[in-house]
């Protein structure tokens, strides 16, 4: 039989905490990922891969706080906690793809569309692998045009974050560009929400087993411990907050080659001084009779 599903069971309090978090942990990311764009001479592996390692534990966690707020009527969930884990690791990992991409390729149109899509579509996996995670009597179905839409909402928000982040033209840029990724990840999700359908068999004890909460609760210690020591690492280095670019390098530039360094000194503009002579006699020659 179908079952009434409530996506709200704790009112707005869990979908504008899945909101904030999915918003601290793009924040955080971006800026990290776009630091070797305003302090010269970072180290723009590291922290490609700590910006990738916060956005997706950010967007992991929205995820499993708005499913706390999910149940099924004559039913309880149960999650599997290795296909939990495993859409954290594939959220870091495709999303960490998109990242590098546009990290060492610049804000190019073509580097844009490949990094955001393969975020999008890091996103939605994540989410889809995580409500395959989740074990009760029944079976889920999915609508796949409102599917299809949820994967475009991912793709779309997660290039013009992207983009907004790779402008580096300040804190506002990165706090707008946080906003478009939090929008992304959780009207994906909710867009998603909306396309299920929940067959239950109803042969469980409603009453059995854990809450979501105490279920889930648990497995966020690490995400959150990854997104605290990322907002340290913010905290303490001014530059990354006020997004004020210092004199980056050819070869730290993405998208640009390195030129050769030349080792004579610098060319200064010449002053040229006029002496002061005497006075110049012209002298011209008497046309000669021939």
């Amino acid at each position: 039989m179908q079952s009434t599903v409530d996506g709200f069971s704790y009112g707005l309090v869990t979908p504008v905490v899945a909101f904030l978090m999915a918003c601290l942990g793009g924040a955080l990311g971006l800026r990290c990922a776009t630091r070797p764009l305003v302090v010269a001479g970072s180290w723009r592996p590291g922290w490609l891969a700590l910006g990738s390692a916060a956005i997706g534990s950010g967007i992991w966690t929205m995820h499993f706080i708005a499913m706390m707020g999910f149940t099924i009527e004559s039913t309880p969930i149960h999650y599997d906690r290795v296909m939990t884990f495993a859409s954290l690791a594939v959220a870091v990992v495709m999303v960490g793809v998109g990242i590098f991409i546009v990290g060492y390729r610049g804000a190019t149109g073509t580097a844009l569309f490949t990094g955001g899509t393969i975020t999008g579509l890091g996103i939605a996996s994540m989410h889809y692998l995580g409500m395959a995670s989740m074990s009760l009597d029944g079976q889920l179905a999915y609508d796949t045009p409102t599917v299809a839409a949820s994967v475009a909402i991912a793709m779309a928000a997660a290039t013009a974050a992207l983009w907004a982040a790779a402008q580096t033209r300040g804190f506002l840029w990165s706090v707008g560009a946080s906003l478009v990724m939090g929008l992304a990840v959780t009207g994906m999700h909710y867009t998603g929400m909306a396309a299920l359908e929940i067959h239950v068999h109803g042969t469980a004890d409603p009453t059995a087993g854990e809450s979501a909460a105490a279920l889930l609760a648990p497995m966020m210690l690490g995400p959150l411990a990854l997104l605290v020591l990322a907002g340290i690492v913010v905290i303490f280095d001014p530059l990354m907050i006020t997004g004020r670019p210092g004199p980056v390098p050819a070869e730290h530039k993405p998208g640009i080659p390195a030129h050769p360094r030349h080792h004579s000194s610098p060319t200064r503009p010449t002053r040229l001084r006029l002496r002061a002579r005497g006075p110049v006699e012209h002298r011209t020659r008497a046309p000669q009779n021939r």
